[in-house]
């Protein structure tokens, strides 16, 4: 993968290049300290896959950076900050941003993004051969039928903008989590008039139930579900720690102030900054699913 680091500040653009050739992640094909430096050619020609970019510069931001670019594009964007602000974020997703990451920069977490990132691309790669392949075998009929209602996608959208912000959109709990979503959008669609949220319980037997296909052991459904409800519970574990950290840090912190009491309990959020504070690490956090799963769904909605 090749990627071009676009950020005013050259201790930011080294640490992420040392990162990128660190792990092995892709060639860093080109630095610029201002989005003024850059232009959609540029980057073509330099056969760029993922350009990361700081927000805030000096000349020209990276917001009206990307603009400028136009769609489509043949690479996928990374965006850089320190900044909170809901409304920008969102604008930055909708010009076509893949992730967000705000500063300060954690290691681990600039490795997951790429790495979520650049498997996306090769997924995208995979679909556009067995396209290319059956539309030479003209077998690439239009569906219009099979595709996925706006009202689906918009949702799902909203929700990943929410994981996201929570800082949990890279672990593989969040997969688990937006399948729970797909399924409670089409029983809500589907009854409308008499719908119940589903029990945590339904929840996991059907997401489970889709992925092992409808050939399998109760045995095996058993153990999937039980591995999702790990992976989910890890996910919104590390969503809470997140922003108990965010706390930590600053308590009027716009994201800490929105999100702490609404996806989780606040005496375990205040418990885990007290364990954050302290670096104590045995203390039992009860993580509450059903309802992280139920406000997620709400908000998502809302956000529409």
């Amino acid at each position: 993968m090749n990627f071009f680091i676009v950020d005013d500040d050259e201790a930011i653009r080294s640490m992420i290049s040392e990162i990128i050739e660190d792990y092995d992640l892709g060639n860093v094909v080109g630095q610029a300290e201002d989005g003024a430096l850059i232009d959609i050619g540029m980057l073509n020609f330099k056969k760029v896959d993922i350009l990361i970019i700081d927000l805030l510069m000096p000349i020209k931001d990276g917001i009206h950076t990307v603009k400028d670019f136009g769609k489509p594009l043949a690479f996928k964007i990374i965006m850089l900050s320190q900044v909170e602000d809901k409304k920008i974020i969102g604008e930055a997703y909708n010009l076509g941003i893949e992730y967000y990451i705000t500063k300060p920069i954690n290691r681990l977490e600039v490795i997951k993004v790429i790495e979520k990132v650049i498997s996306n691309i090769k997924l995208e790669k995979s679909i556009s051969d067995i396209q290319k392949t059956l539309s030479l075998l003209g077998l690439n009929k239009s569906r219009s039928s099979e595709e996925k209602p706006v009202f689906k996608n918009t949702i799902l959208e909203s929700a990943e903008f929410i994981l996201t912000d929570l800082g949990m959109i890279t672990e593989s709990g969040s997969k688990d989590i937006l399948d729970m979503l797909q399924y409670i959008i089409e029983l809500d669609k589907n009854n409308s008039n008499e719908y119940e949220f589903p029990s945590l319980k339904n929840l996991f037997i059907n997401i489970s139930k889709k992925r092992l296909g409808k050939s399998h052991k109760e045995i095996d459904l058993k153990k999937e579900i039980k591995a999702s409800e790990q992976r989910v519970r890890r996910a919104i574990l590390q969503g809470l720690t997140h922003i108990a950290s965010l706390g930590l840090t600053d308590y009027s912190n716009p994201k800490f102030e929105d999100y702490a009491s609404k996806f989780f309990d606040f005496t375990e959020v205040r418990k885990k900054m007290m364990e954050l504070e302290n670096e104590i690490l045995n203390s039992h956090i009860r993580i509450n699913t059903k309802k992280f799963i139920k406000v997620l769904y709400m908000e998502s909605k809302k956000n529409l």
